[in-house]
């Protein structure tokens, strides 16, 4: 054995791990079907579940280099240039009949393919780059459009619906839920947007694209602004909550022959203890 003490090695929080976002939306998904089974929140989330695991492969791909397009960039660049030589090869000279016109003139063609070949260059050798960002692009767009749609399955849920007085119109949304349930469903859909945010950002991670990396931070600012309103639809629940528990009746006294003892009401009569129940009434 090596007398040479063993360093643990310490996890590394510097980056995002699409293993981890996964991993996270399946239990997110486990917790949103086992509380609200067969709704239209749990499949938006199997959606999102899909992709991230979409997205695991699509940025590993933008990471690698496509040796196949640089191959073919290099084998036009190298083609370009011998062809430029060749022409200059067979161009003749001929001192004796220069004059100042047509050494301009010689200036003025020499420029223009400078610069042809310059813009030639630049654009074959950002191929590869404008190709990956179009593909991050893409698949941030259909983010986007997910994102949207857990705002749609929100937007209904209205909690001041249990504090207002009115009747409901035909067209008015269904809302079966106790305020429990939409706390929860409201929690969810901010888990959501959340996890939603972190796979855009697994893209501008794996880039140095500023196209790619403005749209990834874009759509955190479209969620982080969802979620405000969420929470501000979960705080006026809780204070719903606690407004009725403040309102909740409190335990009364009744008179029982022989003693006077302080009887819990049947809201409280559960958590009431054996002794505080008169003996004549068991």
């Amino acid at each position: 054995m090596s007398d040479t003490p063993q360093v643990p090695q310490q996890p590394m929080y510097k980056t995002l791990h699409a293993s981890k976002i996964i991993s996270t939306l399946e239990t997110l998904e486990r917790r949103i079907s086992e509380r609200f089974p067969g709704s239209g929140l749990a499949g938006v989330c199997r959606e999102l579940l899909s992709v991230a695991r979409g997205s695991q492969a699509k940025v590993d791909a933008l990471m690698r280099p496509n040796l196949l397009m640089r191959a073919a960039s290099i084998t036009v660049l190298a083609a370009g240039l011998f062809l430029l030589a060749y022409v200059g090869s067979i161009i003749e000279f001929k001192r004796s009949t220069e004059n100042l016109f047509g050494v301009l003139e010689g200036i003025d063609a020499a420029l223009s393919i400078m610069i042809a070949m310059g813009v030639g260059v630049y654009f074959i050798a950002t191929v590869e780059s404008r190709w990956n960002r179009q593909r991050a692009l893409d698949n941030l767009h259909e983010l986007r459009s997910l994102i949207h749609v857990i705002d749609m399955h929100q937007l209904t849920k209205d909690p001041a619906k249990e504090s207002t007085v009115g009747a409901d119109t035909p067209s008015s949304p269904q809302r079966p839920m106790s305020t429990y349930e939409l706390s929860r469903y409201l929690d969810y859909c901010a888990e959501m947007l959340s996890l939603a945010a972190k796979i855009a950002a697994l893209y501008a991670q794996g880039t140095r694209d500023e196209v790619v990396i403005e749209t990834a931070s874009d759509l955190s600012q479209i969620t982080t602004h969802m979620s405000g309103k969420i929470w501000q639809k979960i705080t006026l629940v809780q204070n719903i909550v606690g407004d009725g528990m403040a309102h909740a009746p409190l335990p009364t006294s009744r008179r029982v022959t022989g003693a006077t003892k302080p009887v819990e009401t049947a809201t409280f009569r559960e958590t009431a203890e054996p002794d505080a129940v008169p003996k004549d009434d068991a």
